[in-house]
């Protein structure tokens, strides 16, 4: 499986499971995960959920192949990617990453709507929709210029440059770094350090912490999404991606 889910001391675990292709996730990893946090959700005995990669790998982003043979069929809003994306955002119970290695694009963006992030010393972030020929995603616009500030924000989206774990935490992106083979385990700990707690206190603030701009979040979901997916069929995204897939770089210079 690519997605594995297991329930263990309240806590349930979303773990990416596909490492001979860096955890790169498909539209049906997606489904996965979105139906493991609706579940989670309405299962009584998961307090908090823990989403986790590999201790060489959290995710890779995006499989390209699978992402552009999707792209055509049927409204973006529909895709399983933003199933997974409003499940993630709007889950009432605590949600907490642990990221070793790579978290790119969306690895990065759903870190955004956890409410604890945890990472290795070997973790590197990046946001690279710029050079992709596409927008942010997902409300990351608003979410990442509130967390860390709208110079790092813009420097974060427009370069789409990747970032180490130090200074993820310097900015107040993740709240620690830790050695990559403490890391699980750190995690896990603060997971059911939360499970002891009372449930119905948990949910009460984690909603009194986002109600106040929940509305304004799916808005800028929304708006995003609408310019992601009319971007994906533009020149610009068509020439990243073939430049990908032909191990070259792209050349922008035809496009105004």
């Amino acid at each position: 499986m690519d997605i594995l889910t297991s329930k263990k001391n309240g806590v349930l675990t979303i773990e990416f499971n596909r490492p001979d292709k860096k955890n790169s996730i498909t539209a049906a990893m997606y489904q996965m995960m979105a139906d493991a946090i609706k579940d989670g959700e309405q299962d009584n005995d998961v307090r908090v959920i823990l989403v986790c990669g590999k201790p060489d790998i959290f995710t890779a982003g995006n499989d390209l192949e699978d992402f552009m043979d999707t792209s055509t069929q049927g409204d973006f809003a529909d895709r399983p990617v933003v199933h997974f994306m409003r499940q993630l955002s709007s889950a009432s119970k605590p949600v907490i990453a642990a990221v070793a290695g790579a978290a790119i694009g969306i690895g990065t963006t759903l870190l955004l709507h956890c409410d604890m992030v945890y990472a290795a010393d070997t973790a590197k972030f990046s946001m690279p929709f710029s050079p992709l020929g596409l927008c942010p995603e997902f409300a990351s616009s608003m979410l990442l210029q509130q967390i860390v500030g709208f110079p790092r924000a813009a420097e974060k989206l427009l370069l789409g440059e990747p970032f180490l774990a130090q200074e993820a935490y310097d900015m107040g992106l993740i709240n620690k770094v830790l050695p990559a083979s403490e890391l699980l385990a750190y995690a896990r700990a603060q997971a059911e350090k939360l499970t002891k707690l009372p449930a119905a206190s948990l949910r009460r603030t984690k909603n009194l912490m986002k109600a106040a701009q929940a509305d304004k979040v799916k808005e800028k979901m929304m708006e995003e999404n609408k310019y992601f997916g009319a971007m994906l069929m533009a020149p610009e995204a068509k020439e990243a991606f073939s430049a990908f897939f032909e191990k070259r770089k792209p050349d922008f210079t035809k496009f105004k």
